[in-house]
């Protein structure tokens, strides 16, 4: 985490987390989702509309990055300075890039070694590491595949509606806000 932002942290204790606003899609882009566009419907939902812009910026893409962490129930977030901006999730909270050199790097560029894989019931490939769990980026599937037929991974079939309970992780950190306000 950046220094200043802990000590913006430490100034402005109070800061209301803020949530439904930024998104990360299947392809590691960081997405940004106004007002408007969260009305379209949820992130990971069937409008693609609804997922808002892709953030262009590198300086803001890396702020978020060196940022960029889970609290203790699994909701994803950056701390931006004193606030937490929770992030919605398309797939998972990570997205690998498969390099030819045999590494994996998450969208962040974070290197990682696997622990196993697994394959879901549409055919997406996902990598268990150390740092969570994470989705195949689909330009890498080629690369994939010939490292599992070589043998690096024996993917375990698993179900996608299975992986967010049993890897710990929230997809819509703001759908879990709004349900604990309600009576």
């Amino acid at each position: 985490m950046d220094d200043i932002v802990r000590q913006a942290m430490a100034k402005w204790p109070h800061v209301p987390h803020c949530y439904g606003w930024l998104g990360l899609d299947a392809r590691g882009n960081w997405r940004l989702r106004d007002e408007h566009i969260q009305a379209l419907g949820p992130f990971d939902g069937k409008a693609a509309a609804a997922r808002g812009t892709v953030l262009q910026h590198p300086g803001l893409i890396e702020f978020i990055g060196r940022n960029y962490t889970a609290d203790a129930s699994g909701c994803w977030y950056f701390q931006n300075g004193p606030q937490r901006v929770f992030v919605e999730l398309q797939a998972t909270p990570l997205v690998w890039r498969l390099q030819p050199d045999g590494t994996v790097h998450d969208h962040i560029g974070r290197a990682a070694c696997v622990l196993h894989s697994l394959l879901d019931e549409t055919g997406r490939l996902y990598l268990h590491t150390a740092a969570g769990l994470g989705l195949v980026h689909s330009q890498d599937m080629v690369l994939a595949a010939e490292w599992v037929q070589a043998g690096y991974w024996q993917p375990e079939a698993v179900q996608q509606a299975d992986l967010p309970q049993r890897f710990g992780f929230v997809q819509s950190p703001q759908g879990l806000n709004q349900a604990t306000k309600s009576p």
